[in-house]
């Protein structure tokens, strides 16, 4: 279910911080008394349970489509010129072949 509320694009790191403390308010809730505060700060904290998970949710799936995207116009590129494909994977192997060679010497 998608909530009325409108984010700005969030990183990965504030999306944990507010995670962290989606975590704590629930340990600290659950120190406490039971008592007609604890059902309305239990829905609070469903809220924002579900809030955070439809954020992270729509960031795998942005960052599925670029990864998905990014294979497609490579698989356009090497289908559109296999010999220079060929060229440039057997030229980058040789070179971290020489690399990973003196390395181990």
């Amino acid at each position: 279910m998608k909530s009325n509320h409108t984010h700005a694009a969030q990183t990965p790191e504030d999306l944990l911080n507010e995670l962290r403390t989606l975590v704590a308010d629930a340990e600290k809730m659950m120190g406490e008394s039971i008592n007609d505060h604890c059902t309305d700060a239990a829905a609070t904290l469903r809220e924002r349970f579900d809030a955070a998970q439809e954020r992270i949710s729509d960031l795998y799936e942005s960052a599925r489509g670029k990864v998905v995207g990014g294979a497609k116009r490579t698989d356009k590129t090497i289908r559109s010129h296999p010999y220079q494909s060929i060229i440039v994977a057997t030229g980058v192997g040789l070179l971290v072949g020489i690399l990973l060679s003196r390395r181990s010497k």
